[in-house]
């Protein structure tokens, strides 16, 4: 069955372009394919994930994509200074401190790509 099967997540954008570079730049993801313009292949770590155009970019408004990361306190810096802007929410459970959430044994962060994607790193 498919729990033996890999799976990727796919990110609906409405800017191809713009996305690739926030995507690649801002994120540092590599790309390792190209769809004839309508799509990117990604690479981080050893996943793969899939940019594609979308007319309904940005309409989930739930996180799309986790990023687990071993030092979120400086993920956060880094991707500041590359102007990402940090989300806030109110979630049980969760103590905010700055743009980071702690809750027990874990910490966590939200920020969006260009289209309005949310996306999250995680540690712990």
């Amino acid at each position: 069955m498919l729990g033996k099967s890999d799976a990727t997540p796919m990110i609906a954008v409405k800017d191809l372009d713009r996305a690739k570079q926030f995507y690649s730049d801002t994120l540092g993801l590599k790309t390792i394919d190209e769809w004839g313009g309508e799509g990117v292949t990604l690479k981080s770590g050893d996943t793969t994930l899939n940019v594609y155009r979308s007319e309904f970019a940005g309409t989930n408004q739930a996180t799309a994509l986790t990023f687990d990361v071993k030092d979120i306190d400086s993920e956060v810096r880094e991707l500041k200074d590359k102007g990402v802007m940090f989300q806030h929410y109110d979630v049980e459970g969760l103590t905010r401190e700055g743009d980071i959430y702690r809750g027990e044994d874990m910490k966590t962060a939200w920020f969006k790509d260009p289209d309005g994607n949310i996306l999250s790193l995680i540690e712990g």
